[in-house]
C-alpha cells in the first residue's frame, strides 16, 4: 500500500496518521488546523516586518514537504517559529531584512544536517548534550528575553493593548473546547476591530491590494556578525521538533522517535526554503496539537488539506494586507501573554521530564543561562556579536557539562534519568529502522 493510500475510518474511533475520515470531513478537520495555527503564524512576520502573505505560502509549502519527507506518519503543521523573532529584529536592524533571511537560511541548513546525523545514529547524543534542564532553559530565555519588545508594542497603544490583553485571559476561562484554544486569535480579531474604531488602523494598504496575486519575495544576504543571534534558535527547534513527535507518541500511542530525523531534516529544509524566499522560519506547531487532542483525528490527510489552505492565503495580497495593517496596541497586548508562553514552554519542559532543582547542577545551569538571557547581556568579539540568546544558551550547555563531569568524578553530582521511549507499532512501514536504532 502506498503512503499516500490512507484507510477510511468511519464511526467515532480514533483516527491513525495512516488513516482519514470522509473527504468532507477530513477537509472540515484540515480548515480547524488552519484557523489554529493562523492567530501565531501570522504574527510573527508582524512583528519581525516580514511579509506576512509570503510566510503564510512557505508555511503552506513547509507542511506539505514535512508531510512527504516523513512518509505521511507524522501529523504535523509547520507554522512560524517564535524563536526567530529576537534575532530577527536584531539583524534586521543591522542589515535590513535581507540579513535577517540570511541568518534563518543558516538555522535551516544546520538543522537539516542535524536531521540527517539524527536519522542514522539516533537522538541519543542530543539528549546527553542538551538534558531536559538545558533545553528547559534555552527556550525559557528565549521567550523572557523578548519581555522589552512586548512593553514597547504596549506603549505604543497602551488603551487598546489592555482591552485586547484582557479579551485574551477572559477568553481562555469564558469558551470551551475549540474556540478556548483560539483565545489569542479571537482576542486578536476583536481588538483589531477595537483599534479600527479607534482610528488606529491605517486601511489604504488594504484597498489598495488586489485579491489575487503573488506575494512580496525577498532575497537573503549573509553576515557573519549576526550568526551568533541564530544558533541558540538551531536549539530551539529541535527541541521543539523532539517534544512534538514525543507529543505524537503519547497520543497515538505509536513510538515515532525514528522519525526525529526526518522531522528535523524536513523542517531544517522547509526553513531554508522559506529563507531563501521572504518567509519566516518554521517549526511544528503546539496548536495543532491541542486540535488533534480534541478530535482525536491524527489523519495527516487533514494537514494536506491545512497546508493547500495555506498556500491559497499566501497568495491573496489583501489577506496579507490586512494582517500587516495590525497596529502596535494590538500586538503590545497579545504579546505579553505570547512572549510569556514561550517562557513557560521551557518551564513546561522542566516539570514533564521531572527535572529536580534540589540538585545544583540544575540550580545553576538554569539560573545563570535565565538571568544572561532576560538580561539581554552581549559580548562582541571583532565583527562578531553574541546577544543575551546566544551567551544564556551557551552557558546553559557549558555549565552543565562542567559541572557533571567535575561533579562526577568528585562524586558530589547525580544526573537525572531519562524517559523510556513508547513502543513501536508493527505496521508501521519504518519499523526496521526503528528497531535498528533501538530507541
Amino acid at each position: 500500500m502506498s503512503i499516500f493510500d490512507w484507510q477510511v475510518k468511519t464511526g467515532d474511533a480514533v483516527v491513525a496518521p495512516h488513516e482519514r475520515l470522509s473527504w468532507p470531513k477530513t477537509v472540515g478537520i484540515g480548515l480547524q488546523h488552519v484557523v489554529a495555527m493562523f492567530g501565531a503564524t501570522f504574527l510573527v512576520p508582524v512583528l519581525t516586518g516580514f511579509p506576512p502573505a509570503t510566510t503564510l505560502l512557505f508555511s503552506g509549502i513547509g507542511t506539505i514537504l514535512f508531510l512527504i519527507i516523513t512518509r505521511n506518519r507524522l501529523p504535523s503543521y509547520l507554522g512560524s517559529s517564535f524563536a526567530i523573532i529576537a534575532p530577527a529584529i536584531a539583524a534586521s536592524t543591522a542589515h535590513g531584512p535581507g540579513g535577517a533571511l540570511g541568518g534563518i537560511v543558516v538555522v535551516g541548513a544546520l538543522l537539516m544536517i542535524i536531521g540527517v546525523v539524527v536519522n542514522f545514529s539516533g537522538i541519543g547524543w542530543i539528549e546527553a548534550m542538551m538534558p531536559p534542564v538545558v533545553t528547559g532553559s534555552i527556550v525559557a530565555l528565549v521567550g523572557f528575553n523578548l519581555a522589552p519588545t512586548a512593553k514597547t508594542n504596549f506603549e505604543q497603544g497602551a488603551v487598546t493593548a489592555f482591552i485586547v490583553l484582557v479579551l485574551l485571559v477572559l477568553s481562555l476561562v469564558l469558551f470551551r473546547g475549540l474556540l478556548g484554544r483560539l483565545a489569542i486569535f479571537l482576542s486578536v480579531v476583536i481588538g483589531y476591530f477595537i483599534a479600527l474604531a479607534r482610528g488606529e488602523v491605517d486601511t489604504d494598504p488594504i484597498s489598495a491590494a488586489s485579491w489575487v496575486g503573488l506575494p512580496d519575495f525577498a532575497t537573503p544576504t549573509f553576515h557573519l556578525s549576526v550568526l551568533p543571534m541564530f544558533i541558540p534558535v538551531v536549539l530551539v527547534l529541535v527541541v521543539e521538533n523532539i517534544g512534538h513527535v514525543k507529543s505524537i507518541n503519547t497520543m497515538t500511542g505509536i513510538n515515532n522517535d525514528h522519525r526525529i530525523g526526518k522531522a528535523l531534516a524536513a523542517d531544517g529544509l522547509a526553513t531554508v526554503i522559506a529563507g531563501s524566499g521572504g518567509g519566516s522560519a518554521t517549526t511544528t506547531y503546539a496548536e495543532n496539537i491541542g486540535v488533534m487532542a480534541a478530535t482525536k483525528v491524527y489523519s495527516t490527510a487533514a494537514y494536506w488539506v491545512a497546508g493547500a489552505a495555506a498556500i491559497l492565503l499566501g497568495l491573496s495580497p489583501k489577506v496579507g494586507a490586512v494582517i500587516a495593517s495590525i497596529p502596535p496596541g494590538v500586538l503590545g497586548g497579545v504579546t505579553i501573554a505570547l512572549y510569556g508562553l514561550v517562557g513557560i514552554l521551557g518551564v513546561h519542559i522542566w516539570v514533564t521530564n521531572k527535572v529536580d532543582f534540589s540538585k545544583p547542577i540544575n540550580q545553576f545551569t538554569a539560573a545563570i543561562a535565565l538571568v544572561i538571557g532576560i538580561a539581554d547581556f552581549s559580548w562582541k568579539i571583532g565583527d562578531l556579536s553574541f546577544g543575551g540568546i546566544a551567551l544564556g544558551a551557551i552557558s546553559a550547555v557549558i555549565i552543565y557539562h562542567v559541572m557533571r563531569l567535575i561533579g562526577t568524578w568528585r562524586g558530589t553530582v547525580v544526573v537525572d534519568q531519562r524517559v523510556q521511549a513508547d513502543p513501536i507499532d508493527p505496521t508501521d512501514p519504518d519499523r526496521e529502522l526503528a528497531g535498528k536504532q533501538g530507541n
